[in-house]
């Protein structure tokens, strides 16, 4: 029967029927307890833009990160993007390459979610982005690993189960002040395709690298970041020039009460 199937059709198969090469990369996005509303708005904008993703459950920081491992390998994902929060004000993005790594740990700042942000670009849910890189990423060597990272996590593989066949948005990632400023664009085209522009949709945020590890949450340090500042130092610095404005204020008032006996 095959062989009357390859007589009538020909008897070589189109490039059509060929195996397509698949890319699979999977992403596994989870946060961890201690998260304030925003910061779970902003994990849902991100998994909403990314169809490879798979959302998990809340984790417990305390637990160890270790444990990150064998939930992606449980889900069959390679990548994870993990939302650790602190003090309920600080958020921190650990990607990592499971199961070998690196992992790369970010402080994240200036966030905002796309009900925040209210713009009027929009665009199809599963739809696959074009990712736009700065000149900047192929500077240095952490830099040049950082977009390969983001290449695999947030480039929507293109025969993914939930993605739709359609380019209608940009991811822009740029290196301002030795952070990256992460932003949604949706491509508007006008009269045909002669003019096409860009309308921003959210979400947006900058990320401050920290370290680099050479595993999956764990190894040693093959990058830091030494201009970093950490946000509780940042606060003690803040309080202790407003308590020092204090006392020079009550050093006055006693200056003046002393001057007048």
């Amino acid at each position: 029967m095959s062989s009357l199937y390859k007589a009538i059709s020909g008897g070589s198969k189109s490039s059509e029927d060929k195996p397509k090469k698949l890319n699979r990369q999977h992403v596994l996005i989870v946060g961890s307890r201690g998260i304030t509303s925003r910061h779970r708005h902003l994990i849902n904008d991100l998994s909403a833009l990314m169809p490879h993703g798979h959302k998990e459950s809340k984790i417990e920081s305390s637990s160890g990160k270790y444990e990150l491992n064998e939930i992606a390998d449980l889900y069959n994902c390679n990548n994870v993007m993990y939302f650790e929060g602190r003090k309920h004000t600080d958020l921190y993005l650990h990607i990592s390459k499971t199961p070998s790594g690196p992992t790369v740990k970010f402080h994240v700042q200036n966030l905002h979610t796309m009900d925040e942000l209210n713009f009027t670009g929009n665009c199809l849910k599963g739809s696959r982005p074009v990712l736009s890189f700065d000149s900047s990423f192929d500077s240095k060597p952490h830099y040049q690993l950082l977009k390969q990272m983001f290449i695999q996590i947030f480039g929507v593989p293109r025969y993914s189960k939930k993605s739709k066949p359609f380019v209608d948005h940009v991811l822009t990632f740029s290196i301002a002040s030795d952070r990256i400023w992460i932003r949604n664009y949706q491509i508007v085209e006008t009269q045909g395709e002669s003019n096409t522009s860009l309308v921003e949709i959210g979400p947006r945020m900058v990320l401050s690298p920290i370290t680099m590890l050479e595993g999956s949450f764990r190894g040693p340090v093959i990058y830091e970041n030494k201009e970093y500042v950490s946000p509780n130092i940042a606060r003690a610095y803040a309080k202790k020039q407003k308590a020092a404005k204090h006392h020079s204020r009550t050093d006055a008032k006693i200056r003046k009460k002393l001057k007048k006996y």
